[in-house]
């Protein structure tokens, strides 16, 4: 019970958080040149934050999605390790566990996978603060699996990663409807288990774009300017993102994905086909700098992107971060998704859009990231 109070409690932190940074629709994606261009000087774990033990030489901006996996592996919050406002104190039983921990899974790796990330906390934990050492008793009201995609009928011609990323292009509306359109502002509202929140997405080709949320008499603003990624709020200084957080965002902010998808992934591959909410997909994987996994979904009849997951890796593990697209309409001879749910293993949100406008003025100090209101 103490386990399921503190998983909600982060969960509904966690919400909060989002609502207020405005929705950056992933984790992190790929890190382009300009973005890399950002941390050339990156500073330790140790020279950041006071009493790193285990973690020393991890990179500073690394050390939160460290933080974040651990507890997403675990299903609990910060306060279950650290003294609430005095995370440096060593207070608490669990924080010299979680030491003891990392240090054994590091081990395993290093000396049975080849310093390959093989095991991490998720691999015992499974969510629970509490490793699960035997396998569960068969339940029988346990849901049916999900049905195998359709396999397609003997002798039938597998489509290549060229055409399925073709297809893809000639469904949201072809190369020369989607070069007439360089802006567009959408505005809509933002649900994560709360009240819904008003948001706005201003976005400018190729790859500029801010989103605007508003809570609680507050803005809080996420936005890449095409080189640069920052976060900001009302009354506060905004922060220049990391390297990661910075890749994230630009892909983001591509104008017209469907336009550059072989650009951006040049490696693009066929995955095995899925099912995405009961529709038969063609999969394209690609991996992007950084060991960054990509994977997309396409709906096999229209050929629209139904899905994609990202996994990026830290200091711990891997974090997946899941986006569905839906609710698709036409503007001005290209097709949107209006909805999109975006799912990490400690929370979900869900935009949904209710107004587009195509080729409106959008003044590029917008994008810019604020000068801080106390220098």
């Amino acid at each position: 019970m103490h386990t399921q109070t503190s998983r909600r409690i982060a969960m509904r932190r966690f919400s909060s958080m989002i609502l207020l940074a405005a929705a950056t629709i992933a984790s992190v994606a790929y890190t382009t040149p300009a973005a890399r261009g950002q941390a050339a000087d990156v500073k330790t774990a140790e020279q950041v934050y006071k009493n790193i033990i285990a973690l020393k030489g991890t990179p500073a901006d690394q050390l939160g999605a460290s933080m974040q996996f651990i507890a997403a592996s675990l299903g609990v919050d910060c306060e279950f390790c650290h003294v609430q406002g005095k995370p440096e104190a060593d207070d608490k039983g669990p924080k010299k566990t979680a030491r003891e921990m990392i240090a054994m899974t590091l081990g395993i790796n290093k000396d049975s996978f080849r310093g390959q990330l093989r095991v991490t906390c998720f691999s015992c934990h499974r969510g629970s603060a509490n490793p699960v050492s035997m396998p569960p008793v068969l339940d029988s009201d346990m849901p049916a699996r999900p049905a195998a995609p359709t396999a397609p009928p003997a002798g039938a011609a597998t489509a290549t990663p060229d055409q399925i990323a073709e297809k893809y292009l000639t469904a949201v509306g072809g190369a020369d409807a989607i070069r007439k359109i360089t802006s567009r502002v959408m505005k809509g509202s933002i649900l994560s288990g709360g009240p819904e929140a008003p948001i706005e997405l201003y976005t400018k080709a190729p790859n500029k774009r801010v989103s605007v949320s508003h809570m609680g008499g507050r803005e809080g603003m996420t936005a890449f300017d095409g080189t640069v990624g920052w976060t900001g709020s009302t009354g506060g200084a905004a922060r220049q993102m990391s390297e990661a957080e910075a890749g994230s965002a630009a892909l983001d902010a591509e104008f017209s994905l469907a336009l550059r998808l072989k650009e951006l992934f040049p490696q693009l591959r066929r995955g095995r086909p899925e099912q995405v909410n009961g529709v038969d997909c063609e999969v394209l994987q690609g991996t992007r700098p950084g060991g960054i996994a990509v994977r997309l979904d396409f709906d096999k009849q229209s050929g629209l992107l139904l899905r994609m997951v990202r996994t990026t890796t830290n200091p711990m593990g891997r974090m997946p971060v899941q986006i569905d697209y839906a609710d698709y309409k036409e503007f001005d001879g290209v097709k949107v998704p209006l909805r999109w749910t975006l799912a990490r293993p400690n929370g979900r949100f869900t935009i949904q859009i209710k107004e587009v406008q195509d080729n409106v003025p959008v003044d590029d100090a917008r994008f810019t990231k604020p000068a801080d209101p106390a220098k």
